[in-house]
């Protein structure tokens, strides 16, 4: 009787096995770099694939589990996970499962931009190239745009797939202050006449960052940081009219400067509630979603300075050690066809990321049909007001100087 149930437990414990291999199919079939994308289709089927990155625009979290996920699935048998975590936690989990030698970690997509991509492939922690696997890639984007080659001034060299434009704007509420800076003399008139009503959020938070980046460019130039040495000596004295500039701004913010809200969904709430008379974004086209669920006023506008400001693509990565990479690259290529693009479009207000030559009459029809909304500047004048992104090596050396020469001085 005990050998018979020794034998029943070693049968279940057989079967228990068999089934879990069944149902992660991922970790039984060895990426073939060679795959053609008919293999990678086939071969995905049935398994899951974990998305990580930022989870703080709800819109974007909607589009992905209601529209996303929902058609990976029905076309491909590929179940989308989304895993929403700061990309420093991103990071972290990459270089933890890199140290610990785990040929086959957590992470397979990446939600990831600048600093971060530039980490991240200078230490290997990154698949690549992946664009050559998706036919959506050649078919409707243009890799030559300097959009698409360069990630803050750093070569994607393919490692990176495009997910979304973005670019940086302010916004203010028309019924309240008319008036919109056009440069950061006027921003400095504006944060005097509406004193405590101003901040942005606190670096590194990605919107903070580009607010000061936008006032350094605009008091010193974009071009003066092409092919800028990683040097904080350097650096520091480049920028040192946006420090001087940033500090005297200080005494008319909220809270003087001392301290700044972390996110750019604290600043965006303080705006909703009318403690701050400003706000400001990376997405452009976001202030329409949020006028249209009652997070901004009907009379809410985005401008932009007139010298221009910074703006680029984003981008989605592989992680080196994915365990699904064939079911990954289906989903970035899934991403980048005109229907996914028109949808994010429409639902989250980002911008596509294809180009529209390449588009026929029926799939440009895709977007000319999409109705934006209120408060938003022409795509046109964003287009022609959009300046470079600052080199991803100097952002964290422009950030360490902000918090010694800005916060509460």
């Amino acid at each position: 009787m005990k050998r018979w149930i020794h034998t029943a437990l070693i049968l279940v414990l057989a079967f228990t096995v068999l089934l879990t291999g069944c149902g992660n199919k991922a970790t039984t079939a060895e990426f073939d770099e060679d795959a053609s994308f008919e293999t990678l289709v086939s071969q995905a089927e049935g398994t899951t694939v974990t998305f990580y990155g930022w989870g703080g625009n709800e819109e974007n979290n909607k589009w992905i589990d209601t529209v996303l996920a929902p058609t990976v699935k029905e076309k491909y048998g590929i179940t989308l996970k989304r895993m929403p975590m700061d990309i420093e936690e991103v990071m972290s989990k990459l270089f933890n499962e890199k140290q610990a030698n785990l040929e086959k970690g957590t992470i397979d997509m990446i939600w990831i931009n600048g600093e971060n991509f530039f980490t991240a492939k200078e230490n290997n922690l990154l698949f690549g190239p992946v664009t050559p696997y998706l036919p959506n890639f050649e078919k409707y984007v243009d890799g030559e745009a300097d959009e698409i080659l360069y990630d803050y001034g750093y070569p994607t060299d393919g490692y990176e797939s495009p997910y979304g434009c973005w670019q940086f704007v302010l916004i203010n509420d028309s019924a309240v202050t008319p008036e919109q800076p056009k440069n950061t003399a006027e921003l400095l008139e504006y944060a005097k006449k509406n004193q405590g009503k101003l901040t942005y959020p606190a670096l590194p938070d990605f919107t903070g960052r580009n607010f000061v980046v936008n006032v350094i460019y605009d008091l010193v130039g974009h071009e003066k940081f092409i092919g800028m040495e990683a040097d904080k000596a350097t650096v520091k004295e480049a920028i040192e009219p946006a420090l001087e500039y940033l500090r005297e701004l200080n005494q008319y913010l909220w809270s003087e400067g001392k301290t700044f809200p972390a996110t750019l969904a604290q600043l965006d709430q303080m705006f909703a509630d009318g403690e701050l008379v400003m706000t400001m974004s990376s997405y452009p086209c976001v202030i329409a979603s949020s006028i249209e669920n009652g997070i901004y006023p009907d009379t809410a506008t985005s401008f932009v300075f007139e010298n221009g400001m910074n703006g680029s693509s984003d981008f989605v990565a592989l992680a080196a050690n994915s365990p699904n990479k064939q079911a990954a690259l289906v989903v970035m290529n899934e991403i980048l066809s005109p229907e996914m693009q028109a949808s994010r479009y429409e639902k989250v207000k980002i911008t596509p990321v294809l180009d529209f030559s390449k588009l026929t009459d029926s799939e440009k029809e895709l977007f000319d049909k999409v109705d934006l909304g209120k408060g938003i500047l022409p795509l046109e004048e964003l287009n022609e007001k959009k300046l470079p992104q600052m080199h991803a090596k100097l952002i964290p050396i422009v950030e360490e100087i902000w918090l010694e020469e800005v916060v509460g001085k």
